[in-house]
């Protein structure tokens, strides 16, 4: 469509011109009527303009009779009347009729509503890519094993349930299975939301897409196709994509009610002075400027300018805008729920806290762990040694490193023996530990692991999904807009309370699965409230699409950006504020356009009509021209205001 509108334009553009040339009222006010005139004009005048009525025109004579089927009448029907009795009248007048041509009229407002349907579509089109995104998450073959247990390398369509496959650690689980050997921890968070990667064992489900950890394992298959979770997501993406609500344009509104004035004013103005005992090509010409002019060429430009440079501010804001009525949307926002893994936090592990229990200080006893743990490559692992590192610390070399299976580990540090293990083995060994503060750490949600040297309990270090600095900007800017702020995530009760006390958050959902991700967005929904949705994990995208607006971190997943109406290309959770900004900003200049597109129309629509003929005053088609161009370039130049918008706290704002 939008290769056909362009092609539309450019011909009607190029006929355009001839026309104006050929048309006697064009050249009267240039003063060319005796340059330009030539016997049989008129003809080459009407064969033009007809080309231009029939292409250019097509898409809105097209457009009138589906509105019309519709019984909604908008802007398609007042572009097909306007031009529809500019043809007619003029093609009468070249034929016989007393009256003026209004061919040119035609052919400029054909042009102007080409071309303004041309930026829309521009500006808005953008092919969605969600369900390609969520199926390249699986991997296309697969290693499985044949009777003799030797792996061979087949299409992961070629698997069937009770096949046995081998992955390999870093490798993708191909489909939803058992593990029948090997343990290893899964990277769940791109379909769960998880942060933490999941330890798991032989009776274990995988769930395809997850990745592989540290070991190998071998699976036997239990889903494929479309039974399985993936699919299902996928599913539910679609869903929600085909039940998606749109909003009636602005400027669809302001055409339906010309459509009703011109009709009603014309039949009105014909009446009248017929009635008033003038002569019918008097009385049509007027009726026929009337509904001419109620047709104003700014009003087809008014919305597409203003979406245009919605759209480039916002791109050069790093906000890039999928669906702009869902962006239209988000001025009126009473809520929003982030998605906590990777949106409000980091997505990583860094030392939230370290206990001292004699013996050690804080440093000391973190410096111990990340000796031990700088050895493996596990996500908490590497966490400690982060946060050892981030203090400056110095990590000696440990000596005999040995793994405790499903404990920890254990390695000799200078004269010591030194092991970083679980709760668990602090318990079963009635090690003493001199303070509750591990405990409650634990109870809020944070991964707790102890330092133990030499058979003593010497400090504990917490971990948690780091909350980010610009999450704590971005919930104060929100509520300082009066909208709610919400998290869910398929973490913890411990650790999603965690997250929203140091956030302030209005409210959370925890341990929430995607499917429920999704209803839970309708539950607050059903609330009454309009409600955006943050995230960036294949988990969200069913959430992204049915909230009122969703809005992807960047950063994320391909199938969260594609589920997305807005995606924050630089993965700051403040562009949320902007957002909303920026969508009221933009719904302003609409408003304003649309008053200064049609608004003209109070004075000029009584006037086309001869409202004051007994004053000598009437207004000529030329003058009617003038002032539909004159408000042309104001829509134009206000539009072009939007450019000096800033989110707020920033230079300034759009007038």
């Amino acid at each position: 469509m939008i290769a056909d509108f362009r092609q539309r334009f450019w011909v009607s553009l190029a006929l355009t011109v001839p026309i104006l040339a050929l048309s006697p009222m064009i050249q009267s006010f240039l003063g060319l009527t005796e340059t330009l005139a030539f016997s049989g004009d008129g003809y080459v005048l009407f064969a033009l303009s007809v080309g231009v009525f029939f292409y250019g025109g097509w898409p809105f004579l097209t457009g009138l009779t589906s509105e019309l089927k519709q019984g909604q009448p908008g802007m398609m029907t007042l572009i097909a009347l306007a031009i529809s009795v500019a043809s007619l009248y003029s093609s009468a007048v070249v034929f016989g009729l007393s009256g003026r041509v209004f061919f040119w009229e035609l052919a400029t407002l054909v042009d102007v509503m080409l071309l303004g349907h041309w930026i829309e579509m521009r500006s808005v089109m953008g092919a969605s890519g969600a369900l390609e995104a969520l199926v390249k998450l699986m991997p296309a073959t697969a290693h499985r094993l044949t009777k003799g247990g030797d792996p061979e390398e087949v299409s992961v369509e070629d698997l069937s349930p009770g096949d046995r496959v081998l992955v390999k650690p870093g490798e993708k689980i191909p489909t939803d299975g058992v593990i029948e050997e090997g343990t290893s921890s899964l990277n769940e968070s791109m379909l769960t939301g998880e942060s933490k990667p999941v330890s798991k064992g032989p009776g274990d489900e995988a769930i395809g897409g997850s990745v592989n950890g540290e070991g190998a394992l071998t699976l036997e298959i239990e889903k494929t196709g479309a039974d399985t979770y993936l699919s299902q997501v996928i599913d539910m993406v679609r869903q929600a994509q085909q039940s998606r609500s749109r909003t009636q344009d602005l400027a669809n509104r302001a055409a339906a009610w010309l459509t009703y004035i011109a009709l009603t004013v014309g039949a009105v103005t014909l009446a009248a002075w017929l009635a008033a005992g003038y002569a019918f090509d008097f009385s049509l010409e007027r009726m026929v400027t009337v509904m001419v002019i109620t047709c104003p060429h700014a009003l087809g430009l008014a919305v597409p300018l203003v979406v245009a440079v919605s759209t480039t501010k916002s791109a050069k804001n790093g906000l890039l805008i999928r669906d702009r009525a869902a962006f239209e949307r988000a001025r009126d926002l009473d809520a929003i729920v982030f998605d906590k893994t990777g949106t409000l936090t980091e997505g990583r592990f860094g030392v939230s806290e370290v206990v001292a229990l004699g013996g050690l200080d804080e440093n000391e006893a973190l410096a111990l762990a990340a000796a031990l743990e700088g050895q493996s490559e596990h996500p908490i692992a590497r966490g400690i040694v982060r946060g050892a590192q981030d203090r400056g610390l110095t990590i000696q070399q440990p000596g005999e490193f040995r793994n405790l299976p499903g404990e920890g580990v254990e390695a000799e540090v200078g004269e010591a023996t030194v092991r970083v293990v679980s709760p668990g083995y602090v318990e079963r060994q009635g090690l003493a530990v001199n303070s509750d503060r591990p405990e409650r750490l634990a109870a809020d949600g944070h991964t707790v692991v102890y330092v133990v040297r030499d058979n003593e309990a010497v400090g504990a270090v917490a971990l948690a999904d780091i909350v980010r600095e610009e999450s704590r900007q971005a919930i104060d800017r929100l509520k300082a807009l009066g909208i709610q702020c919400m998290m869910l995530t398929g973490d913890s009760q411990q650790v999603a309370r965690s997250v929203a006390g140091e956030l302030g958050l209005d409210d959370y959902f925890a341990e929430v699965l995607p499917d429920q991700k999704a209803k839970q967005i309708r539950e607050v929904k059903d609330r009454g409230l309009t409600v955006a949705m943050v995230g960036d994990g294949v988990n969200d995208a069913p959430a992204l699409v049915e909230a009122d607006l969703g809005i992807a971190i960047g950063a994320g997943t391909d199938v969260a950006v594609e589920s997305a109406d807005i995606v924050l290309v630089n993965s700051d959770p403040r562009d949320v504020a902007a957002v909303a900004e920026l969508s009221a900003a933009t719904y302003r200049k609409m408003i304003q356009n649309l008053w200064w597109a049609a608004g003209y129309n109070i004075v000029a629509i009584p006037l086309a009509a001869g409202a004051l003929y007994w004053a000598g005053l009437l207004m000529p088609p030329a003058v009617g021209a003038a002032v539909m161009s004159a408000s042309t370039v104001i829509v134009a130049v206000n539009a072009k205001l939007l450019e000096r918008f800033q989110p707020k706290g920033d230079a300034a704002q759009a007038p």
